[in-house]
């Protein structure tokens, strides 16, 4: 076999390699005590925690798909690399010259390793810089009209590395040919194209937009058809698929975006180079693009690496659509992949039907950021979009609407949501809770489960089950409120390290019924600052109520585990004020949601007082994470 990397070379990446580096460029990591550190798995959608990384050890596992291995593996799997591209990646990243066996044919020809991700790199940046020099030619005159146009002037040309593709049909091979770069490494890039007369530019006589990684390094281009003699027709070509380029993981503007997603929580989905530019020039910095393909899976996955989007902190991605039926197709899709955040997903549509480009273009920078605040649920937007196609004056039209759009809620995986929507559902047609939640019941039963059969109830009955009119209590180690519980150990374990840093903390901040009331002993028994030492405590709490429920959980919060070793003055603020900051959250929430519904010409004081709330509300959020960020939680 030639070209095989030696395996002491491989041994120095997987030394120089810190697991823990790479692995944050993807999961956000804390620290889990022992040396370890935690954090969602990339591999499988969890709510909690399980996926743990050893630096010590340089290796990762994760508790729930049992998915495990040394950096290299990780690599592998997260990027859907081979080997020998996994090692060459991180020793590109940490600075380990490579070498390969050499081995003969049988003609005696030494065969050229296939190390080519490193130089496919190199050539992607120099084509950039050399179509960025080109945009200032003669020849792209018209390419720069195009942007001017739309309201891009030098400056932002050079800020998203846009260039132009010379109309000759060799010109970038030649001059990549002359840097060094071989065939091999120009036509398995996507860079160069070979036929029968010999290798040609992919790329000619094109405005083009520069692909990147969210490292920034460039694995691709889009290309816009600029002149009506172009030979294709089509408007935008893409990169081919390469070992460098997956259209389907890859998003237009992540590498300016990553910081400002992750910072704001906030994605913002549009569907075109310019309205990326638009966004950012605008002042919404989130803004990202799919490249050629629509919005899918993979996708998720990477925004929700930046979004660090989990049960306690969920951001939210707003998808911008046209209004037209190409939009609402789009719209729906997003909405089959709702389910893959854990936050909130929203649609922001220009009522006159323009994108974020052509709203800036008309109406101004300000335009766009109201569009993307104007955002609205989009469960609604597509529950709207089916409601829509009936008559609903007439009987059998309000029926015939609930029960399309009653598939679509029947269809979410979250059977929590399934209550909210059935309600909102019910609003929007116009008919009884109770008819709604029926039709709900019956699309479900007719939905066939993932073996093809119809899903049924657990006593695999024919008719579908009741829902009961007093559900019973969600689990206590539900991962949704692991934050309430692991407060309430530090209160009823550790009163004295609690003590006054818990003074603001109320019953709402509890979303588990149980806990509400686990807190609201606490406070009737004095609190964390008065609370006497060791058992007395525990005893004083399980007295002031006989409730067994309640008795049962306060022995389980006496008796379990901290997460940390010591419950150290960070550890404890980071969850008492996290747990204020959540309210806070959900509190910031709901006043948007009464915005939302709020308008502000017809109720402007109402909506300026709800808006000087919003305000305040923002502020004291910030202050507690700025309490919390402390925390080694």
């Amino acid at each position: 076999m030639a070209g095989l990397i030696r395996d002491e070379d491989i041994a120095l990446v997987r030394e120089r390699a810190r697991i823990d580096e790479v692995v944050s460029n993807y999961v956000t990591l804390k620290h889990a005590g022992g040396g370890s550190q935690k954090g969602l798995c990339p591999f499988h959608d969890e709510k909690s925690p399980s996926f743990n990384v050893n630096p010590s050890k340089n290796f990762f596992h994760c508790f729930g798909c049992d998915e495990g291995g040394d950096v290299i593996s990780f690599l592998m799997k997260i990027e859907g690399l081979a080997f020998s591209e996994a090692v060459e990646r991180l020793a590109d990243t940490y600075g380990v010259q490579l070498r390969y066996t050499e081995s003969t044919g049988a003609t005696g020809d030494r065969k050229r390793p296939s190390n080519l991700r490193p130089r496919m790199l190199e050539a992607h940046k120099a084509a950039q810089v050399f179509y960025a020099g080109h945009l200032e030619t003669a020849d792209a005159a018209q390419a720069r009209a195009f942007l001017e146009q739309r309201g891009f002037d030098q400056d932002a040309a050079a800020t998203f590395g846009v260039g132009f593709a010379p109309r000759g049909g060799d010109d970038l091979y030649k001059h990549l040919r002359q840097r060094g770069f071989n065939d091999e490494e120009l036509v398995t890039g996507g860079l160069v194209a070979q036929g029968n007369r010999g290798h040609y530019d992919r790329f000619r006589g094109r405005l083009l937009w520069p692909i990147r990684e969210t490292n920034g390094d460039v694995i691709g281009f889009g290309a816009r058809r600029i002149f009506d003699d172009d030979r294709i027709d089509a408007k935008y070509l893409n990169t081919p698929e390469t070992p460098i380029y997956k259209k389907s993981q890859v998003l237009y503007g992540i590498d300016l975006a990553r910081r400002e997603i992750a910072r704001a929580s906030q994605a913002v989905v549009v569907e075109g180079y310019t309205d990326v530019m638009a966004c950012h020039l605008a002042g919404v910095p989130t803004a990202v693009a799919t490249c050629g393909t629509a919005f899918g899976e993979e996708h998720s996955r990477v925004l929700r690496r930046l979004l660090k989007d989990h049960d306690e902190f969920r951001g939210e991605v707003i998808f911008t659509f046209d209004g037209d039926a190409a939009g609402q197709k789009a719209a729906l899709r997003a909405f089959e992949g709702d389910q893959s955040f854990a936050g909130q997903t929203y649609v922001a549509v220009e009522p006159d039907g323009l994108d974020p480009c052509d709203v800036r273009l008309q109406k101004g920078d300000a335009s766009v950021r109201e569009l993307i605040a104007r955002r609205l649920p989009l469960y609604r937007f597509v529950l709207g979009n089916v409601v829509s196609r009936y008559d609903l004056d007439r009987a059998d039209g309000r029926i015939d609407a609930v029960r399309e759009a009653a598939k679509l809620v029947a269809a979410i995986r979250d059977r929590s949501k399934v209550e909210a929507f059935s309600r909102e559902l019910a609003g929007m047609v116009g008919v009884d809770i109770d008819d709604a939640r029926a039709e709900v019941r019956r699309a479900a039963h007719r939905r066939p489960d993932d073996r093809g059969r119809p899903a049924v109830g657990p006593d695999r009955s024919v008719e579908p089950v009741e829902t009961p009119s007093a559900p019973p209590l969600p689990d206590l180690r539900d991962p949704r409120f692991s934050l309430e519980r692991e407060t309430l150990k530090l209160v009823v374990q550790h009163p004295e390290a609690v003590g006054r840093m818990a003074k603001d903390v109320d019953g709402h901040d509890f979303t588990h019924p149980t806990y509400r009331r686990v807190w609201e002993a606490v406070v009737a028994c004095g609190g964390p600052a008065g609370a006497p030492s060791g058992e007395v405590w525990v005893a004083k709490l399980r007295d002031s109520d006989a409730d067994p429920v309640l008795s049962q959980a306060l022995s389980a919060l006496a008796v379990e585990p901290l997460l940390s070793d010591e419950p150290t003055t960070a550890y404890v603020a980071a969850h008492v004020f996290r747990l204020q900051e959540i309210t806070a959250m959900r509190r910031i929430a709901a006043l948007k949601s009464r915005l939302q519904r709020t308008n502000p010409v017809e109720r402007a004081t109402e909506y300026n007082r709800m808006f000087g709330d919003l305000v305040a509300l923002e502020q004291h959020r910030r202050t507690l994470r700025e309490k919390a960020i402390g925390g080694d939680a």
